[in-house]
């Protein structure tokens, strides 16, 4: 692995795209000071210009380095989840371009927690753009097959290190204004922030900045997807006149070819989730009825992924 880390570093230093594994999804590597790079990233994602990248590092201080004003708050969080799942949104200094912040005066940090990209962000030396290695809008790698799938040689090298543990995008907690505002829900629950910080945070507003997977419609299957209520699924398959997958937590129902029965625990249905959406999205099918999680505070990121990825095409 020591020498595919060489390789990969040295790709990024030439311009090239690298994809490579962390805890949340797979991301898709530019280095974020080189505007060419992070242009051909952003067409190879098929991301609009407008749509702002998170911006990787190894150590908070590399981080910081890249935000204008750093309130004591992302101090404070970063020495208790970073490396981890987390993006600050922060005030953005001179290293921060317009190139990967959508033109934005802030910027999105992380400081990944997964080994590989410890290592690549290490041995790179700088600062990675990394989005999620997989067309934009359609559902997120959580396996370097997947980057492979969706990405094929448009992406100069993939970097293997297994399934995501976390299985779904960082939480985003905005820094930049007067309180902490949570953009994007995700494996760092809200009560988790307000726990460390001692102080509420905010649900997000239409003042906001723009932010990966702030779309209506995101991570969504290239299959028509609708989100049902528990007490819904039967008769939604009844009605619907058309070859079904679904995605469940009861048994499976004999009238459905396609089904798969995902984990009544949030953590691991998060971990299955994109897996789970990449396999009914080949079955063959017209339409993906999902079963909607229970309305409680710890599916908040799961129910946020359903909701887009069943979202209005």
């Amino acid at each position: 692995m020591s020498a595919e880390i060489r390789k990969a570093a040295e790709i990024l230093r030439a311009g090239g795209l690298v994809a490579f594994p962390t805890e949340t999804v797979y991301g898709l590597g530019a280095d974020a000071a080189s505007q060419k790079a992070v242009a051909r990233l952003y067409a190879v994602k098929r991301r609009p210009s407008e749509h702002p990248v998170i911006v990787h590092f190894s150590s908070p201080d590399q981080a910081f380095a890249w935000g204008r004003e750093v309130p004591p708050v992302a101090k404070k969080l970063a020495d208790k989840f970073w490396p981890g799942p987390l993006t600050l949104i922060l005030k953005r200094s001179e290293r921060a371009k317009d190139f990967v912040t959508g033109g934005q005066d802030t910027v999105g940090l992380r400081v990944p927690s997964h080994p590989v990209a410890q290592r690549l962000l290490k041995e790179f030396g700088g600062a990675i753009a990394a989005p999620s290695a997989n067309r934009f809008g359609l559902v997120s790698p959580t396996t370097a097959a997947h980057v492979r799938e969706d990405l094929g040689k448009d992406v100069d090298l993939v970097l293997e290190g297994g399934p995501s543990d976390v299985g779904i995008e960082s939480t985003i907690l905005d820094l930049s204004g007067a309180a902490p505002v949570l953009l994007r829900p995700g494996h760092i629950s809200r009560e988790d922030l307000q726990k460390i910080l001692g102080i509420e945070v905010s649900e997000k507003a239409i003042a906001s900045p723009r932010h990966s997977g702030g779309l209506e419609r995101h991570y969504a299957p290239r299959t028509p997807a609708r989100l049902v209520p528990a007490f819904g699924l039967d008769k939604a398959i009844t009605e619907l006149k058309a070859k079904v997958a679904v995605l469940a937590f009861s048994r499976p129902d004999e009238r459905v070819d396609h089904w798969l029965r995902m984990p009544r625990e949030p953590h691991a249905y998060a971990q299955r989730l994109y897996a789970a959406l990449r396999e009914l999205d080949t079955a063959g099918c017209e339409r993906i009825l999902v079963e909607a999680p229970p309305d409680s505070p710890e599916w908040a990121a799961v129910t946020d992924r359903l909701r887009r990825a069943c979202g209005p095409a």
